[in-house]
């Protein structure tokens, strides 16, 4: 019902202030306290705007290293040498390196923290990976010495290596050493599962290689952390310092090899109709010059070369190095446009891959780098490669990923968008944290967050109705909803994360889409995020420098927002509590005494007077002359002079504006909000009128700052309301929507049917026959 305002001698006074009980009443808790000491203190390595600071350093270590692979038996033995320069201000007495190899090794403690249990009926992989220590695994060091031939003292703790120097090494100084080394290569298509290793194909009793993690690596020894040597137990990655790569591959001759880097010897391991082509590629940008085909790998499929061949790349300025190796592969390539010069796109993948890896792989590869590039920087390495791997993992330059059709070459859309979306992704981690070199031991959200991110912006650019996972913000709401015993802060160390998607993906990538969308505004969101990025290229940043950055380069303040975003887990439930409507009383004396006595003739009934009278007769007024006065004939809704004379006063002490607010007709509607959830949050609030129109208006989160569960705020419309919808377009995750009308609307919950044992049974969205077979080719 609407409510009539008496104008008052200044507009402004229809306010009200608070009352008493409501400011006593009022729950301000920190959710709008600035971060200060949470985040690091600034200092001479990086600053308080969150940009390195004038004596920010960073350790370097370069590598050259033979390896060969042994497909008998599918193991390989490598020597090594590292040189390590000391950038820090510090004297190091030892040196860590990473072993991750030994993750797998039968004292590894990834199976012995892993919960297991015996159930009523036991498949052999489950089985399998309670005996998982009777497997002859992991990095076997056979010496590592000086370039004097003398050796080093080691101490191997599980999947690092200490290296105690001979002398200190101080700041400034170089040390070099070597090792030699070997491991036997796990099948990584059976329960230990991972990200390196080989897949076997019993069809034509050849293998695929996928070698990552596949040699010591060096730790990284920070200004924020010291050295950086957290055990790998397999989810929390990797921190890594960058160095330059010389590596030779020998493997048999009739392998292709991928690898980090670029190719010295190609004139030497290629034959001269592959140099041919691979000439083309490198001058071809509108589509994939196809190198080696399906046919011609096929044929070597059926025989094994005896000889070897050796494959020498040489990468610069990179943290890591990996590489694949198979005489199944398809080779193609592409040339791509970035910042002035020619990056080499590129795919490797087996016939078992094709139609899609031979249609897609390529093209989403050089779209990833447009569509990342365009956000962050332009991407400076000269390849960037995809392989079809059954698998999902990113080196620099090179990346294996998901996506295989069935054995008839038929797919379903979940393959085929599931295959673009792991590609962008993998090969998007180049730029988050291959070249923006976060800590991911540490801060998984850092790249995984920021990576899922550019992977939703990229899929939206592929295609206007692509089926995004993760991005829209009320994708994440069911995580959010979830008990309080399986969520964790963003914040939390990798390892330690109960729903790792959800928490390490999904709600980071949700966060930046609601901070780009909602918050900040794309120009000011995406300008501070390309300074972020440039600003860390090849360096090590921690959350706070992203924190600092974001904030500085865009003058807007948002500790409130990683307070509640990535420091906590409450959720996003807003709800319209009250909705009041007011009209400014502009009514004359007689409008406003014939409205008093038509409220009063509805109040007479409601109260049951009118209901009553058949039930009484006769009334004692009626009887009994003597028991009426003057009140009994008089008519309170009669006006009278003085009712003229005080509007009249009125309305002359009212200023020409006043006059003009009197008489606008205006609507105000009086609207309480409660933050049921606790994440605070903007209200986006879209009013829908009686003539059809709508218009959204946005009220920043500072809003809540006096009171961060209940706020009222008072809407001024030139047109009627109908109804009012909260967050209409469903941007900040709110996880209970039911209370974001008014008037309350009731939305149905879906539910499916299905028949018993021998009937039919709904087929979901997902699994369509019928989008399976329009992919037919």
């Amino acid at each position: 019902m609407k409510k009539h305002l008496l104008l008052a001698a200044m507009a402004s006074a229809i306010f009200a202030m608070p009352s008493q009980a409501q400011r006593t009443e009022q729950n301000h808790a920190e959710r709008f306290e600035q971060l200060g000491t949470v985040l690091r203190s600034p200092n001479v390595y990086r600053t308080a705007s969150g940009a390195p600071g004038h004596m920010y350093w960073q350790q370097q270590a370069n590598h050259e290293i033979e390896v060969e692979l042994n497909d008998d038996n599918q193991s390989i033995k490598g020597w090594q040498k590292i040189t390590y320069i000391n950038n820090s201000p510090d004297e190091l007495k030892y040196l860590w390196i990473q072993l991750d190899q030994n993750e797998r090794d039968k004292d590894s403690n990834t199976p012995k923290i892993a919960e297991s249990r015996i159930n009523p009926r036991m498949n052999l992989r489950q089985l399998e990976s309670i005996l998982w220590h009777d497997m002859d695994l992991g990095l076997k060091i056979s010496n590592v010495k000086n370039l004097a031939g003398q050796d080093i003292p080691v101490t191997i703790v599980k999947t690092m290596m200490r290296v105690d120097l001979p002398e200190p090494l101080k700041p400034g100084e170089t040390t070099e050493f070597t090792m030699d080394w070997s491991f036997n290569i796990h099948d990584r298509m059976s329960f230990i599962g991972g990200r390196p290793g080989y897949e076997f194909f019993p069809k034509d009793g050849n293998y695929l290689y996928t070698m990552a993690e596949w040699f010591p690596r060096m730790a990284v020894y920070s200004d924020f952390e010291g050295w950086q040597h957290k055990e790998f137990v397999g989810r929390g990655e990797f921190a890594l310092v960058f160095g330059d790569y010389k590596v030779k591959i020998t493997v048999p001759a009739d392998h292709m090899v991928g690898a980090t880097g670029v190719l010295q010897n190609a004139s030497e391991v290629l034959s001269s109709t592959e140099m041919q082509r691979w000439n083309q590629a490198q001058k071809t940008y509108d589509k994939p010059v196809v190198i080696r085909t399906q046919a011609e790998a096929e044929r070597l499929e059926k025989q094994k070369a005896k000889d070897k061949k050796t494959w020498v790349f040489h990468a610069e300025n990179v943290r890591d190095f990996a590489w694949t190796s198979s005489r199944k592969f398809i080779w193609d390539a592409m040339a791509v446009k970035q910042g002035g010069k020619d990056v080499m796109a590129m795919s490797y993948y087996g016939k078992e891959g094709n139609p899609l890896w031979e249609q897609y792989s390529t093209r989403v590869v050089a779209h990833t780098l447009q569509s990342y590039s365009a956000r962050t920087f332009d991407y400076p390495y000269p390849v960037a490669i995809s392989v079809e791997g059954s698998n999902g993992m990113e080196y620099p330059m090179i990346c294996f990923n998901y996506g295989r059709p069935d054995e008839d070459g038929t797919y379903s859309d979940a393959v085929k968008y599931g295959m673009i979306s792991v590609i962008i992704h993998e090969v998007g981690h180049n730029y988050f944290p291959m070249i923006v070199n976060s800590d991911e031991r540490q801060w998984s959200w850092m790249d995984e967050g920021l990576n899922t991110f550019l992977q939703y912006l990229a899929e939206q650019e592929w295609d206007r109705n692509y089926p995004s996972r993760r991005g829209p913000a009320h994708k994440i709401a069911p995580y959010m909803a979830s008990e309080k015993r399986l969520l964790e802060p963003i914040m939390t160390n990798s390892e330690n994360i109960i729903q790792f998607g959800p928490n390490a993906y999904a709600k980071p990538a949700t966060a930046l889409n609601i901070l780009r969308e909602t918050v900040m505004g794309r120009e000011l969101f995406d300008f501070a995020f390309k300074e972020y990025s440039q600003r860390w290229m090849f360096k090590h940043p921690t959350p706070d420098d992203f924190f600092r950055t974001m904030e500085d380069a865009s003058g807007i303040d948002l500790d409130w927002f990683w307070r509640g975003w990535f420091f906590g887990t409450e959720a996003v439930d807003i709800s319209i509590d009250q909705v009041r409507w007011f009209k400014l009383d502009n009514r004359t004396p007689a409008q406003k005494k014939a409205d008093q006595q038509k409220d009063a003739e509805r109040e007479a009934y409601h109260v049951g007077v009118e209901r009553n009278m058949k039930d009484i007769p006769q009334t004692v007024l009626e009887r009994d002359p003597a028991t009426r006065d003057f009140y009994n004939s008089y008519n309170p809704f009669t006006v009278t002079p003085d009712d003229e004379k005080a509007y009249k006063d009125f309305m002359d002490r009212l200023s020409t504006k006043e006059k003009e607010l009197l008489n606008s007709g205006m609507n105000f509607y009086e609207m309480t909000f409660r933050n049921e959830g606790g994440l605070v949050m903007p209200l986006i609030i879209q009013f829908n009128y009686t003539d059809g129109t709508s218009e959204i208006e946005h009220i920043p989160a500072q809003i809540w700052r006096l009171n961060e569960t209940q706020v009222t705020k008072v809407f001024a419309k030139k047109k009627e309301v109908s109804h009012i919808v909260l967050d209409p377009l469903r941007e900040t995750a709110d996880i209970d929507e039911s209370n974001n009308y008014w008037p309350r609307q009731f939305v149905p919950s879906r539910f499916e049917m299905f028949k018993g044992a021998g009937g039919a049974r709904g087929v979901s969205s997902g699994d369509n026959p019928m989008k399976r077979a329009r992919n037919r080719r």
